[in-house]
């Protein structure tokens, strides 16, 4: 198994619009979580060999030194160091110069930096803990300890946000100098306090603006070197870093590319899911029943799903295209075992007459249009 993924669920205070599974730490709970969390490192590295491991959350920066002495010096004993590419999500209020070291250190080379917005009513607006200084102040940081590949994470489409807002975040942002971006649209998740507000009448949505910002996305990546390879992300091309395929830049993210061809991977903590042997599984959302199950040596599985194969494909082919690269028809063949050529011909047929999808000889991606209506179109592969 070539990918691993591990959730740490705990967050200093949960956002406006977060619907994920997080919880706020205690140093009892965090200490165990760590202990459990290094079980189940345990019952897996027999299978694991990871050339792309991501941290995520949550806010796996929030855990301190001790405790991310435990989990590295674990994954060094159980051969599990090593990656390509290793990842770190990190709120910029939560990151220090010894934290940065450390993970630098036992082999992390990438960070994800969850900014959000540049604008400190926005950011208030979300419930971030963070201010725009202090996110300049971890950039430096993070680059004084040897990190040369960092993604920052933005949103549009926030309760009033402007497009004047926006652009001067784009701006401020991109002049970081970061090798990925990634911005993505706030969605109004049930059960959050971002959704009440609009329920109550608060503020309203604007889809045309929010259609606006992404195409000011778009362009503004571009023309500042980014390159758009999936709907919600861009990255860099540096001649140094091996690419995957031609179309897609050099700085994009491995992790997810995997994810988006369909690859396997282990899934480790709370809520956290797993795709192995064609079996996908999914860890009980709950930190303390995680614990216990960990502690009696057992996975902490709370369901299981084994897909037939062709809709697995089918799947696979959903999530494939969101990439701008669409799916080259060896490829995918490759990654399932099914042609689409064959299997879905009439939905690719039909996304071509609606402007959405675009056929060559080699490939079948979607078009500009099409990636702005990505659910949509993959729903078709369902």
């Amino acid at each position: 198994m070539r990918s691993l993924y591990v959730h740490v669920p705990f967050c200093a205070h949960k956002c406006e619009y977060c619907a994920f599974y997080s919880a706020p730490p205690s140093g009892e709970v965090v200490n165990r979580y760590v202990a459990a969390l290094v079980r189940e490192f345990e019952l897996v590295a027999h299978e694991l060999k990871p050339d792309t491991i991501f941290f995520g959350g949550g806010t796996p920066s929030l855990l301190n030194l001790r405790q991310w002495e435990i989990i590295l010096k674990a994954m060094e004993r159980l051969g599990l160091l090593g990656a390509k590419e290793w990842t770190v999500e990190c709120n910029p209020a939560t990151v220090s110069p010894d934290k940065a070291k450390l993970l630098r250190d036992y082999g992390a080379n990438r960070i994800s930096m969850g900014v959000q917005s540049l604008d400190e009513r926005l950011l208030e607006k979300l419930g971030r803990i963070h201010s725009r200084d202090q996110v300049f102040k971890s950039f430096d940081i993070l680059r004084a300890a040897g990190f040369d590949n960092i993604n920052i994470d933005l949103m549009f489409a926030i309760p009033r946000q402007t497009m004047e807002i926006w652009r001067a975040t784009l701006s401020e942002a991109t002049a970081l100098g970061s090798e990925h971006l990634s911005s993505y649209e706030v969605i109004y998740e049930e059960d959050t306090p971002l959704y009440h507000q609009l329920q109550a009448g608060e503020f309203d949505v604007d889809e045309d603006l929010a259609c606006e910002m992404y195409d000011e996305l778009v362009s503004f990546g571009s023309e500042r070197g980014y390159r758009q390879y999936e709907v919600a992300n861009f990255a860099k091309d540096d001649s140094t870093v091996a690419k995957s395929e031609p179309q897609i830049p050099s700085r994009a993210c491995r992790h997810n590319l995997n994810y988006w061809r369909g690859g396997a991977y282990h899934g480790l903590g709370p809520t956290a899911t797993g795709y192995v042997n064609g079996v996908r599984t999914r860890n009980w959302a709950n930190t303390q029943l995680y614990c216990e199950q960990m502690e009696k040596g057992m996975r902490a599985t709370e369901s299981r799903e084994e897909l037939p194969p062709r809709r697995r494909a089918g799947e696979t082919a959903a999530f494939g295209l969101r990439m701008n690269a669409g799916w080259p028809f060896a490829v995918f063949e490759e990654a399932t075992g099914f042609d689409l050529r064959t299997e879905w011909p009439r939905e690719m047929d039909w996304l071509v007459e609606q402007g959405w999808g675009r056929r060559t000889e080699e490939r079948f991606q979607l078009t500009e249009r099409g990636l702005r209506f990505a659910d949509a179109a993959a729903e078709r592969f369902l």
